[in-house]
C-alpha cells in the first residue's frame, strides 16, 4: 500500500526534483565561478603587463633594462606563480627571479606592435600558465628594435579557487536543498488536507454520524465532493424504494399466509393433525423469513442516521418485558431489569426493540424461572446483557445459533432465525452479539455492544 501513495510520490517527485536542480545549478555557479576567476587573472594580468610596460628603458650600452619592475612582490619570490618575461631580436632576455632558471616557451604566433595575445602553455614545474604578450618597438641607437613582453600567471589558483568554491557552495547548496525538502513535505502535507478531510468525512459517513459530505471545500476537490454527495442521494433514494418494495411484499404475503394459517385451522378441526402442523411450520418459517428481511429492508435506512438516533432503554425494556409475560414462555418467569433511568442507546427504537425482543423471547423460552437484564456504559457506548438460569449453550455451539435456520433445540418450533435477525440489525449499526456463559444465573448471556467494546 505504502507504493501507491500519492503523498510519498509526490514527495519524491518533489525531492528528485530539488536534486537534479540543485545539482544542475551547483555545476552552473561553479563553471561561472571558474570563468570569472579566469577573467580576474586576465584581467590582473593586463595591469602587470601595463606595468611592466611601463618600467622597460635602454641604457647606454643598448641593453634593455627595467627600471621600475611591477610592485607585486610574487614577482621576486621563486616559483610563485606570477612571472615576466622580456626578449628582443637581438637575443637578449630578461626575466622575473619567480622564473629562476626557466624560460617561458612563448608561441611563434606573428604579433603587431600594439596588440595583446592571450595564450595558455606549459610554465615552471610542469604547471599550465596563462600568458598575456604584446609586441612594443623600442629606439635603440638608430634603429626601431621589436621587443617582446610576456605576463604569465599559474592557472593552478584558478581550480584552488574553483574547488574551494565548490565545497563551500556544496554545504551552501545542502542547507538550501534542505529548506527546499522541507518546504515541499509541508506543500505536500498542505495540498494534501482537503482530500485526507474528504477521507475522514466518508468514514462519518459510513459511520452515520453525517449523512453529506461538507461543501466547505477548495475549488479543486468541490466537483468531487458534489459528485459524491449526488451519488449518496440516489443510494438514499435506492434504499428507500427498496425499503418499500420490501414492504409492499411482505404486505402482500401476510394476507396469503394468514389464509394459509386459517386452512390449517380447518384441517386440524378436521382431525387432519399431521397436515395441519406442516402447513403451519410451513408458514411460520415463511414469516421469519418475511420478517428477517423487512427489517434488514429497514435497517438499511435506519443506520445511516445514527448520529440523530437516541432511544431510551428501560421504557423499551419494560415494554418489551409486559408483551412477553402474556406469553406462556414468559408468563412462568421473573423478569429482573437492572438498567439506569437515563440510559440512551444510539440505535432505532423499531430495531432495538427487534434485537431485544428476540433476545428475551429465546431467554424466557430457555429460562427456569429468572431472566436478568443489565446495561452499562463503558468508554465504547453502552453494553447490554441478558441472561437466563436455564440450561446455556455449549461453547463450542455458541458460534452456530446465530447462523442462518440453525436451531439447536429441534424439539420446538420456529425457522431458528430469530438470532439471525438480531445479528442483521446489530451489524448494521456496527455492534455485535457475544454469547457467554451467566456467572451468576448459571445460563446463557448474551450481550450486545459496539463492535470495538465486543472485542475488547
Amino acid at each position: 500500500m505504502r507504493g501507491r501513495s500519492l503523498r510519498l510520490r509526490l514527495m519524491a517527485g518533489g525531492v528528485i526534483a530539488i536534486l537534479i536542480a540543485l545539482t544542475v545549478a551547483g555545476a552552473g555557479l561553479t563553471v561561472l565561478f571558474e570563468r570569472h576567476v579566469s577573467r580576474t587573472i586576465a584581467d590582473s594580468l593586463d595591469v602587470h603587463l601595463k606595468q611592466l610596460l611601463a618600467g622597460i628603458d635602454v641604457d647606454p650600452q643598448g641593453r634593455l633594462i627595467v627600471a621600475r619592475p611591477p610592485a607585486d612582490p610574487r614577482f621576486a619570490d621563486a616559483l610563485s606563480g606570477l612571472y615576466w618575461q622580456i626578449s628582443d631580436d637581438r637575443g637578449q632576455l630578461l626575466r622575473s627571479r619567480s622564473l629562476w632558471d626557466v624560460t617561458l616557451p612563448l608561441p611563434t604566433d606573428t604579433l603587431s606592435p600594439g596588440d595583446e595575445h592571450q595564450h595558455e602553455i606549459q610554465g615552471p614545474a610542469h604547471t599550465r600558465v596563462l600568458v598575456a604578450e604584446r609586441l612594443v618597438s623600442l629606439t635603440v641607437g638608430d634603429r626601431r628594435v621589436p621587443v617582446r613582453v610576456a605576463v604569465a600567471a599559474d592557472l593552478a589558483q584558478v581550480s584552488m579557487a574553483t574547488a574551494a568554491f565548490a565545497k563551500d557552495l556544496m554545504v551552501a547548496l545542502g542547507l538550501l536543498g534542505l529548506v527546499l525538502t522541507i518546504a515541499a513535505v509541508v506543500q505536500v502535507v498542505l495540498g494534501l488536507r482537503p482530500l485526507d478531510a474528504l477521507r475522514r468525512g466518508v468514514a462519518d459517513i459510513r459511520s452515520g454520524r453525517i449523512r453529506h459530505l461538507p461543501v466547505a471545500v477548495p475549488a479543486e476537490v468541490s466537483p468531487l465532493v458534489e459528485e459524491v454527495n449526488a451519488l449518496l442521494d440516489e443510494q438514499e433514494r435506492e434504499i428507500e424504494r427498496s425499503r418499500g418494495r420490501a414492504a409492499d411484499l411482505a404486505h402482500g404475503l401476510k394476507t396469503p399466509l394468514a389464509a394459509l394459517s386459517a386452512d390449517a385451522g380447518r384441517l386440524r378441526d378436521q382431525g387432519h393433525d399431521a397436515i395441519a402442523r406442516d402447513i403451519e411450520s410451513v408458514g411460520e418459517t415463511m414469516r421469519r423469513h418475511v420478517d428477517r428481511e423487512l427489517a434488514r429492508a429497514r435497517v438499511r435506512g435506519a443506520a445511516r442516521r445514527k448520529a440523530d438516533l437516541s432511544t431510551p432503554l428501560l421504557p423499551l425494556v419494560r415494554s418489551l418485558i409486559d408483551t412477553l409475560q402474556r406469553t406462556p414462555a414468559g408468563a412462568r418467569v421473573i423478569f429482573d431489569a437492572e438498567i439506569p433511568e437515563d440510559m440512551l442507546v444510539p440505535i432505532d427504537r423499531t430495531d432495538l426493540a427487534e434485537v431485544l425482543g428476540n433476545l428475551l423471547d429465546n431467554a424466557a423460552r430457555h429460562a427456569t424461572a429468572c431472566v436478568r437484564i443489565s446495561a452499562e456504559l463503558g468508554p465504547a457506548g453502552v453494553s447490554i446483557g441478558i441472561e437466563d438460569d436455564g440450561q446455556g449453550i455449549a461453547a463450542a455451539e455458541r458460534s452456530k445459533v446465530v447462523e442462518r435456520g440453525i436451531r439447536l433445540d429441534e424439539r420446538e418450533e420456529g425457522a431458528g432465525l430469530g438470532l439471525a435477525i438480531v445479528q442483521d440489525v446489530l451489524d448494521a449499526y456496527g455492534w455485535r452479539l457475544t454469547l457467554a456463559a451467566s456467572e451468576t444465573l448459571g445460563g446463557l448471556n448474551a450481550v450486545i455492544a459496539p463492535a470495538d467494546t465486543a472485542d475488547a
